[in-house]
């Protein structure tokens, strides 16, 4: 049997490997987002505007045309306004991209298409995502029978194309977040990010989503923080929610879980096969965090390594969702 060549042997070795990257972004994937907006919005081909009471074709089936410019125009300027505010800047415009037009729609457009700061562009893009989510996907945007359908299959089509490229992002409950693991992602992350988008969970689901914000950004004793904060907020609210008694001033994580225990939170029936869970519980999320992060560090530098915020991490979005689903079992 012919032996395959080595290019493909290595592109499907690293496949199978599901590698990721994160610091650039392929001219393929960035035409890809640029095609994807322009499904929601509009592409500036299509667009001929003499006035916007004038010859307009546009590629939008129904709706308010004006209005819906209108808005787009709003939104789009609202997007560059804060970004170029936080950034100290005139425009979008910058030293690592290419934009020209002072459109602030296609300001963006060229934007994703040239900007090669992989902060800046996430942070944009993360922006944009926010109001195909929420602003484009309700009806009165642009009176569109269909703009929820249009403004989901945007989103789920920008989750595809991160992951046909190895690019280790994922666009999750308003929030951009690195992806480690695409099997850990879709059996942990995605499910403990699910759950917590309950309003109940408004304020787990807050510090989760700060503490994969921390990672990205390579923070990582705050992600141990905010990592050990979810875990702690997801036990308060579920022992809220049934009136059980705990200390809200003083109870760590160690007796958040031993109330939860004692609750039955976890079955009694379970515990011939779950005699280590608490210890598991408690050493996995707060151990690292008070060690490595939740204290001073005097005169020596404690340095978190990255494998050990993934694995906290993971093991906070594992934790939590078996918190949730075990709650949901008593109602």
């Amino acid at each position: 049997m012919e032996r395959e060549l080595y290019f493909k042997r290595n592109k499907a070795q690293e496949e199978s490997l599901n590698l990721y990257q994160y610091d650039s972004f392929p001219k393929a994937f960035r035409v890809q987002v640029f095609h994807i907006l322009a499904d929601v919005f509009y592409s500036p081909e299509d667009l001929e505007v003499r006035s916007l009471r004038g010859d307009v074709r546009i590629n939008i089936s129904s709706g308010d045309l004006q209005k819906f410019l209108l808005n787009i125009d709003e939104e789009m300027s609202t997007v560059c306004k804060k970004f170029s505010r936080e950034k100290g800047r005139l425009s979008i415009k910058g030293p690592t991209n290419k934009v020209s037009t002072k459109s602030s729609y296609q300001s963006i457009l060229e934007f994703f298409i040239s900007e090669q700061d992989t902060d800046d562009f996430l942070t944009i893009l993360e922006m944009v995502c926010n109001v195909v989510e929420n602003k484009t996907s309700e009806f009165d945007f642009g009176k569109r029978e269909d703009a929820y359908v249009i403004s989901k299959k945007a989103i789920d089509e920008l989750n595809q194309r991160f992951y046909e490229h190895n690019i280790g992002y994922q666009y999750e409950n308003g929030q951009i977040v690195r992806v480690d693991s695409e099997f850990i992602h879709t059996e942990s992350v995605h499910p403990a990010l699910q759950l917590l988008s309950n309003p109940l969970y408004k304020g787990a689901q807050e510090e989760f989503l700060k503490a994969h914000e921390h990672y990205r950004h390579g923070r990582y004793d705050s992600a141990l923080s905010d990592c050990l904060k979810a875990f702690e907020s997801t036990m308060k609210i579920i022992l809220d929610k049934h009136g059980w008694e705990y200390d809200k001033n003083r109870d760590t994580a160690s007796r958040l879980i031993n109330c939860c225990i004692r609750n039955e939170l976890i079955p009694k029936f379970w515990t011939d096969h779950f005699t280590s869970l608490n210890n598991m519980l408690a050493s996995s999320i707060p151990t690292p965090r008070n060690k490595l992060s939740g204290h001073g560090k005097g005169n020596k530098t404690v340095e978190v390594p990255e494998h050990l915020i993934q694995y906290v991490l993971h093991m906070t979005a594992s934790t939590i969702v078996f918190l949730v689903k075990a709650e949901e079992t008593l109602n």
